[in-house]
């Protein structure tokens, strides 16, 4: 009998295929007990909650895009299609203010020549609204493909009833490339720390160069640092996600900002498809280039792949690579936040979504690994174990490491020879618990946007997510139990915040206020965070559907607030038990 020979093709599908199956049975299989929410509600049953409010209809395609809230001025900004608005939150039916800033009729026209849409590319889409300072906030738009920027100044006593209205400051309007992308529908990042804006976003008309910049926006010279051009091992097709400052240490001079996106990973292998990986990125703060080669250049530039996979049989894994939101969940300890990463698949077998937690520690750790290399004969990337430069590549210069390096220009000469080659590092970042805390596989929907509230209980903490899908719908998950082994999904609430089906486009918190803002290119919608009148009428319903946000007060289910005086209540998000906490309250209501 000959031996069995197996193609290469049945050796890399088949562990695909049983994982396949098993993601199946995890999609389906437990829909019952997780995947069917507490709460499904159509648009027209959100509206007649009574807990959403349209803030601003569609108008003429007004995409909303960007948004800044300010909780202790009680505002929302909100850039759109050629407009910025101004809502007051303590006063709805106010009507708005607004800035009507479009893209000059030469560039409008140059746009449509382009072979771009008159209605959805060729005007400006404010892309980017950072606060400046009390009185100003920084925006940047794409100007019709030809980026621009300026500062929107508040006006005195602008949140006041009768106060000076938002204006656009004339003479602040500048160059918005490296800054802002040219098309409205690429997604970018931008984060404006101490007069400096650093972006991730394409550097020309059609896209095919994009970078991750740092620019002076009040300043007359344009002097900036940016990733090296044309040098993929850098960057290579990058998409950008997110960037946030995170501290490393006590020392302000170690603050680093990390960079979240996906790009066209070269160290896939030649033999591979082509394959897109999530990356996490970081350069310090205090960053002002090297010299020689890296003038101008990052010279603290390092990224690592982030992995978001279900294990399989056979040593197989299933990766979500497509990296598509990501939250920063701040926790006392500001050196030591929590990343949750939103991510989707998309292949000839299945479609799915998921989201994966990192810790700082894990990242951290990775950048303190070896490198990645290329070498011999085939010129494949492998693990560097050569020699590493002094101080290791990626440090700040500071007195915590080297009280002589005052400046990144400081470097030597044999640092910055490495990392004009070195940016990739070896080893990958894994999520707590190396596994999703939560996966959406065979249905409808692609999950887009997320956001993380964790909500103090009685009984401990319990993170809550809201994920915004692409057929305008808001899900809201909670999670129990930390995120191991005995970590629980519960199913919340499905809400259709739009009439027709539209992706969502962006959402943020308020959470001084419990709300949410949820936008769409058919308008812009205030949602609370709860709906506990939905839930029943009894104690029982209450208690059963494990909303950290809602619990029973004796007369009916309504909103939970640890600092409340304790009265009748029910509220164990972790553990439901109604008979025992139904008759608690019970016996409270009777003394």
């Amino acid at each position: 009998m000959p031996p069995l020979v197996f193609s290469r093709w049945h050796l890399s599908t088949a562990p695909a295929l049983l994982t396949w199956i098993l993601l199946l049975n995890i999609g389906n299989g437990n829909a019952c007990k997780r995947g069917v929410p507490r709460l499904r509600l159509s648009y027209k049953d959100l509206l007649r909650s009574n807990s959403s409010r349209l803030l601003l209809g569609s108008g003429d395609g007004l995409a909303f895009q960007s948004f800044l809230v300010d909780e202790t001025r009680a505002w929302l900004m909100v850039g759109a299609k050629n407009h910025i608005f101004l809502l007051h939150l303590d006063r709805p039916n106010e009507e708005p203010q607004k800035v009507f800033w479009p893209a000059r009729k030469e560039q409008v026209e140059r746009c449509r020549l382009a072979g771009k849409n008159a209605e959805t590319e060729c005007a400006n889409f404010i892309r980017l609204l950072q606060p400046f300072n009390r009185s100003h906030v920084f925006a940047c738009g794409t100007g019709s493909y030809q980026p621009i920027c300026a500062f929107v100044q508040l006006g005195a006593r602008a949140q006041e009833p009768g106060g000076s209205p938002i204006q656009l400051v004339a003479n602040s309007v500048e160059s918005g490339r490296g800054k802002c992308p040219f098309s409205p529908h690429e997604p970018f990042t931008g984060l404006l720390i101490d007069g400096e804006l650093y972006s991730g976003t394409s550097s020309d008309f059609m896209g095919s160069s994009a970078a991750f910049f740092r620019t002076r926006v009040h300043k007359a010279a344009q002097n900036y640092i940016r990733t090296e051009q044309n040098q993929d091992h850098w960057l290579n097709e990058p998409v950008f996600i997110g960037a946030y400052l995170i501290p490393d240490t006590h020392n302000a001079h170690d603050d680093k900002v990390y960079v979240f996106l996906r790009e066209t990973a070269l160290e896939a292998g030649q033999w591979e498809r082509r394959r897109i990986h999530a990356r996490v990125a970081r350069v310090c703060k205090n960053d002002v280039g090297g010299k020689r080669g890296l003038i101008n250049r990052w010279s603290t530039f390092l990224k690592a792949r982030l992995v978001c996979s279900i294990p399989g049989p056979q040593a197989s894994e299933t990766h979500f690579d497509q990296l598509e939101d990501v939250f920063l969940l701040r926790t006392r300890d500001p050196q030591s936040p929590l990343v949750f990463g939103l991510f989707t698949v998309s292949s000839g077998i299945f479609s799915g979504s998921a989201v994966c937690v990192y810790s700082m520690a894990a990242v951290r750790a990775a950048f303190s690994g070896p490198f990645a290399h290329k070498e011999g004969a085939d010129y494949r990337w492998v693990e560097y174990k050569g020699r590493i430069p002094y101080p290791r590549p990626g440090t700040c210069p500071s007195e915590t490491y080297d009280p002589l390096l005052h400046s990144t220009k400081d470097f030597p000469d044999d640092l910055i020879s490495f990392m004009r080659n070195h940016q990739l590092m070896w080893g990958p970042v894994y999520p707590l618990g190396r596994k999703p805390i939560l996966v959406r596989v065979n249905v409808p929907y692609r999950l887009r946007q997320l956001l993380v509230d964790r909500v103090e209980t009685e009984s401990g903490h319990y993170d809550v997510l809201f994920l915004g899908t692409d057929e305008g719908k808001v899900l809201k998950v909670g999670l129990t139990g930390g995120r191991g082994q005995d970590s629980e999904e519960i199913s919340l609430e499905e809400i259709s915040v739009s009439k027709v089906l539209s992706p969502i486009l962006d959402m943020q918190f308020s959470p001084k206020r419990q709300e949410l803002f949820v936008s769409s290119t058919h308008g812009l919608v205030q949602l609370s965070l709860y709906r506990c009148e939905l839930y029943g009428k009894d104690c029982t319903d209450c208690c059963l559907a494990r909303d950290p946000y809602c619990t029973w007060d004796g007369k009916g289910c309504s909103p939970y607030r640890l600092t409340e005086k304790r009265r009748a209540r029910c509220q164990d998000a972790l553990k439901a038990d109604p008979v025992s906490q139904c008759q608690d309250t019970t016996a409270g209501e009777d003394r």
